[in-house]
């Protein structure tokens, strides 16, 4: 819908950069485009004398010590089959439509040119918008979660489940900086899905997507979890707040909102987002972070994210070294470890407690931070006007700073 972070026929990172070069060489963005607006083993060949491999099979038979243990078997070959005839149901297609006003050009109101051209200057246009996502039912009277993306900005947003029945659905609330939305249908009794727990998971467990990539309805893909804890400045969305699920199922255009589920049929994140150009790398929102944000959304409308203000990195001596040989960089680093603060925000809650540019936060609430995903982390966990405590080096000397977040502003960007 959006023509830059919530659309995903543009790239995820036009928005922001790293203004300092040597950051920019410490973190390498990722293009990504978010989606749901949009419309072998290779076999190798052994030859040799048939009497060496004759012994060494006999060896490998007798001397099972450097063995790989062998893969438990799947206890039902047909699991991913009973997975989404469980599933499939609770899964809906989500067509949005807005109404976008063509702008003209402000020369053309200049009454020079309304005199001379008069009619035959352009007129004002109006073009419909229409975009295609997937979201699943999480209770029986109609709220189905998807992504912020599929429903930003638009007039209109119909539901269709897989029985071919359509809705028109209400946006409950949207939050951009998960990228989370609620939207609600008149109905009842309707099917749902199992929620799982993201917390537990664990690389190489079984990963099913389903969705309506392209327009092609209930389509199902299967795959495995890549990684967890995936960061937004990893992935190349440093304006986002959430640790993404990584996967290798097949997702694509028309899968956002989507579920990813574990072989119980479980879900475990709701489909974003995959790397422009690659293969197999795509990232999911773990459901425990959708539903906190859904909570809130379906309870006040809105969702309230706690800040400091701050821009920062963590610190490795390749970083220190580029910072310190920068004449232009502005900062100087004495610290090895710990994260460093690269700006801070006017009048922001970091600001207030006195946090500056170069400081360098060792501790935050007495347990030792190395990456600005762990403060990221621990903000977010914490409440809008709570107090963190925050053990920073400044100048080869320890300062002790307590700062209370503030609600973030929607305006800016953290």
């Amino acid at each position: 819908m959006k023509n830059q972070i919530h659309n995903e026929n543009q790239p995820l990172i036009d928005a922001k950069r790293y203004k300092n070069a040597p950051l920019k060489k410490a973190a390498a963005s990722l293009s990504l485009v978010l989606l749901g607006s949009g419309m072998t083993l290779a076999g190798g060949y052994l030859a040799g004398h048939h009497q060496e491999l004759s012994e060494s099979a006999s060896k490998l038979a007798v001397n099972r010590v450097n063995a790989a243990p062998p893969l438990p078997a799947a206890t039902d070959p047909n699991f991913v089959i009973q997975v989404v005839q469980k599933v499939g149901p609770a899964v809906v297609r989500i067509d949005s439509s807005r109404t976008v006003k063509s702008q003209l050009p402000t020369e053309f109101n200049d009454p020079f040119f309304r005199r001379f051209f008069g009619s035959e200057l352009p007129q004002q246009e109006n073009r419909v918008e229409r975009g295609t996502g997937s979201g699943f039912i999480i209770s029986g009277d109609g709220r189905i979660l998807t992504n912020a993306h599929v429903v930003a900005g638009a007039d209109t947003v119909t539901v269709t489940l897989k029985d071919g029945r359509s809705f028109q659905g209400k946006v409950l609330g949207k939050d951009e900086l998960t990228d989370v939305a609620v939207v609600k249908i008149q109905a009842d009794n309707l099917p749902t899905v199992a929620l799982g727990n993201s917390n537990q998971l664990q690389p190489g467990e079984w990963a099913i997507a389903i969705g309506n990539p392209l327009g092609l309805d209930n389509t199902v893909t299967t795959g495995i979890v890549s990684a967890t804890g995936r960061s937004s400045n990893q992935i190349g969305a440093p304006d986002q707040r959430v640790e993404y699920i990584q996967t290798d199922a097949a997702i694509n255009p028309g899968n956002s909102g989507g579920p990813l589920l574990n072989s119980r049929g479980e879900v475990i994140g709701m489909n974003t987002a995959i790397i422009q150009g690659a293969q197999g790398i795509g990232f999911a929102i773990p459901i425990d972070t959708a539903q906190r944000i859904s909570s809130q959304l379906i309870a006040t409308g809105k969702v309230q994210h706690p800040y400091l203000g701050i821009q920062m990195v963590g610190l490795t001596p390749q970083i220190k070294q580029n910072l310190n040989s920068d004449p232009n960089s502005g900062l100087s680093v004495d610290e090895d470890k710990g994260v460093l603060v690269v700006k801070v925000m006017p009048n922001s809650p970091a600001a207030k407690a006195g946090v500056r540019a170069g400081d360098v936060i060792a501790k935050l609430n007495g347990e030792s931070v190395t990456d600005a995903s762990s403060v990221q982390r621990a903000v977010e966990n914490t409440q809008v006007g709570s107090d963190l405590r925050l053990e920073l080096r400044r100048n080869g000397q320890n300062l002790n700073l307590a700062v209370k977040p503030g609600a973030f502003p929607t305006q800016q960007v953290q």
